[in-house]
């Protein structure tokens, strides 16, 4: 069983201010074409369809598009899709039920009665079943309704309670399909600045893998850079686009999966995706910096001039580097502004703040379940503020 790893396509993403509209266009349609050469049987998206809960039309249709061009590819491999934190669970899903009679399976909305289950797509091959399991994004106040009998307090026992309750066949060959933050005891992904704002890191919202060891591949979404998280089998496959400066330094590809016989190890091929413009980073004297070639690529300049600079340089690098995103200066009076001192204070976050007001108000500090829901609400501000 061969089937495509992808996540995290940000469709409508800006970068500095610069649309991201034909850079995604080219990087899918190069999608479209591994797909028709490999001949997989299933592509699995993990998440994060678009920027944005509320996208825009023009990346709506961008996406159409490229369902199109899969829909096209002979022969049809199921594609599975679930929804990422930044989807709207209710745009993605529409006409989902129409789509899979295309091969496309959208699993936007988690169990909310007893009698419902994570959506699972059955496909056969020499070897028997295997079993797909689209589980989107998920909150510990999306599923207590489930477990009344349970404490249901952060985002690890959720996630093992959904699990649970599955009575997954282990028999069969089994794949989670997930857009979380997992993590494996002290071991934490490497995380880039394009997605810290939607991570909570070290926080409640981490899913220590001991959840899914099970399965016999863990498809993941939430993270930018390609990774495997606490064995090889659980993996991040990454964007692919880079979406900050600091994934400059990524090499970006889509994740290819064959899952052979039940008990062994699958194999994993990561295919390079190569970009219509890359997101790269160049720091020099200005001088030096002016000369290079021209580059229509996305350009970080990093100035280390000591003496004094030179005539609008942001204006004259724009001439060079017409995508240019930033100009920084980091030289010796700029880190030594940049030294703490005994008077700066140490900033919390916002959950360390409401904990200290708390803890000041009461005279004790807020239980596990109690974090759990102010963690939430937070999460819900900070959706609202990105959106």
């Amino acid at each position: 069983m061969k089937f495509v790893h992808l996540s995290d396509l940000h469709i409508g993403k800006m970068l500095h201010g610069y649309s991201l509209k034909e850079d995604q266009r080219y990087i899918l349609h190069q999608i479209v074409e591994q797909v028709q050469r490999l001949m997989p049987d299933a592509v699995v998206i993990a998440g994060d369809v678009y920027d944005k809960s509320a996208p825009s039309g023009e990346a709506v249709s961008l996406f159409d598009e490229f369902l199109t061009e899969l829909s096209e590819v002979k022969p049809a491999p199921e594609v599975m899709i679930i929804a990422g934190n930044h989807d709207s669970m209710d745009r993605l899903n529409y006409a989902g039920t129409l789509l899979k009679k295309l091969h496309l399976h959208f699993a936007c909305y988690l169990p909310k009665t007893t009698e419902e289950y994570l959506q699972k797509v059955t496909l056969q091959d020499g070897y028997g079943a295997v079993d797909f399991y689209l589980m989107p994004f998920c909150k510990p106040g999306y599923v207590r309704q489930l477990f009344p009998e349970e404490t249901i307090t952060d985002y690890h026992s959720a996630i093992q309670a959904m699990i649970d309750r599955e009575q997954i066949k282990s028999d069969h060959r089994n794949v989670l399909v997930s857009h979380q933050f997992y993590t494996s005891g002290t071991e934490k992904p490497e995380c880039c600045d394009s997605e810290l704002p939607s991570l909570n890191v070290g926080g409640l919202d981490n899913v220590d893998v001991s959840a899914v060891r099970q399965f016999d591949y863990v498809a993941l979404g939430h993270i930018h850079g390609r990774q495997r998280i606490g064995a090889d089998h659980i993996r991040y496959c990454g964007t692919p686009l880079k979406y900050s400066v600091s994934e400059s330094r990524h090499q970006k590809s889509m994740t290819v999966v064959t899952l052979g016989e039940k008990g062994t190890a699958p194999v994993i091929e990561e295919i390079p995706l190569h970009p219509l413009r890359d997101v790269r980073t160049i720091r020099g004297e200005f001088a030096d910096v002016i000369v290079m070639d021209r580059s229509e690529d996305y350009i970080s300049v990093t100035l280390t001039d000591e003496t004094e600079m030179a005539y609008r340089p942001v204006e004259q690098l724009k001439e060079r580097f017409p995508q240019l995103l930033e100009v920084n200066v980091d030289n010796t009076r700029t880190r030594s502004r940049m030294q703490p001192t005994e008077t700066m204070g140490v900033l919390q976050s916002p959950m360390e703040l409401f904990s200290q007001f708390y803890r000041e108000r009461h005279g004790y500090g807020l239980n596990a379940e109690q974090e759990s829901y102010i963690q939430e609400i937070l999460d819900e501000i900070q959706e609202e503020v990105r959106t």
